[in-house]
């Protein structure tokens, strides 16, 4: 097949990254006979030196036109003030809301061989194979209004609205239940009931979608229940659907299990149009340009590209079973105890695809 794939490597270890994904693309290519076409695009601080915004038009109208995007990481020290009027981040969320993408699939699998990597006793970690579905287009960082003014004695005051629409929580519930069909048939609704007004409308959505679903089992948990849980008995859960920060909390919180945010991948996904993956991890400026940055989260978002966009699963499958074989024998970067660069692993992933 032939598909269009558009690069926006970013900042920081972006770019290195993304060009070891590239390559396990062109790997997949090569071995499927499959076309792959690749253009690249800046986003971020690169783009915010460069045209003064942290997307242009150009770069949103080429994506939109692709058949996937594949995203490195934004943002940095230089970038780094929050009263500047043009930021990194912009430039991801303009690039969500232009794809139309709402539901965010982060993945957190535990690898046997990476367990001593964990902060978590061993026995917590075994079994631990979960999913969060994060919903990325409501909640606080879009609620409008939304900025800051002075109050009558001088002082500042800031306002930021949490607002759901029930057709915004009803799709992105009925993902996660799609999910969790083809998984271990358990979805956990978190939220924050007992408090939130927007949380008591999110349960009331999602026990109507339950119904559709009557061989998935669901549970609500409170979004401090989870945060707990989710280092205490992490194997307890398969999918967990939530909304926006309550997602952008405990996926990071659920990066420590598998050992380093280096290897876990995500999904951005629409009802239509381009899918957007990217690694979990930040640009981590601190090892930009050292050739140690972890490749495998990116590659692994690759082999969701593969899976979710593209529709080939055996392809998808097959450069998984070669990250995982990597990982077994060791062939990794520093962040997991191992000793190979950037490239290195690259290199042995695409050996192991291909051998």
């Amino acid at each position: 097949m032939k598909a269009n794939i558009v690069l926006l490597p970013g900042d920081g270890i972006g770019p290195e990254v993304v060009a070891s994904a590239r390559r396990t693309l062109e790997a997949i290519a090569q071995l499927f006979h499959h076309q792959f076409v690749f253009s690249e695009y800046l986003i971020g601080g690169c783009s915010i030196d460069t045209y003064g915004i942290a997307l242009t038009d150009e770069a949103l109208e080429a994506c939109r036109a692709a058949d996937a995007v594949l995203l490195g990481a934004v943002g940095g020290p230089k970038w780094d003030d929050p009263t500047a009027p043009v930021r990194p981040e912009q430039g991801l969320l303009a690039l969500r809301k232009g794809l139309g993408v709402f539901a965010n699939l982060r993945p957190v699998k535990v690898y046997p061989s990476l367990i001593s990597a964990s902060p978590l006793k061993p026995e917590k970690l075994q079994g631990v194979d979960l999913i969060v579905v994060r919903e990325l287009t409501g909640g606080l960082y879009f609620g409008q209004p939304k900025g800051r003014s002075r109050t009558t004695d001088g002082r500042e005051r800031a306002v930021d609205t949490l607002e759901y629409h029930e057709d915004e929580i009803e799709r992105i519930v009925r993902m996660a239940f799609q999910l969790a069909q083809s998984r271990h048939q358990k979805v956990t609704s978190v939220d924050k009931a007992n408090v939130l007004e927007s949380s008591r409308l999110w349960r009331q959505v999602a026990n109507r979608v339950a119904q559709e679903f009557p061989q998935v089992r669901l549970e609500h948990m409170l979004v401090d229940t989870a945060a707990m849980r989710l280092v205490s008995n992490p194997a307890g859960f398969d999918v967990i659907v939530t909304e926006n920060m309550f997602g952008d909390i405990l996926t990071d919180e659920a990066a420590v299990l598998s050992g380093s945010m280096g290897v876990l991948p995500s999904a951005s996904l629409g009802t239509d149009g381009p899918g957007l993956y990217e690694p979990i991890h930040g640009s981590a400026p601190d090892i930009a340009g050292k050739g140690i940055a972890n490749p495998i989260g990116t590659i692994l978002s690759a082999a969701f590209l593969l899976r979710y966009s593209l529709k080939l699963e055996e392809e998808a499958r097959q450069l998984e079973v070669a990250v995982e074989k990597a990982i077994d024998m060791g062939q990794t970067t520093v962040d997991l105890g191992g000793t190979y660069t950037t490239s290195q692993v690259t290199d042995a992933i695409i050996h192991h695809l291909l051998h």
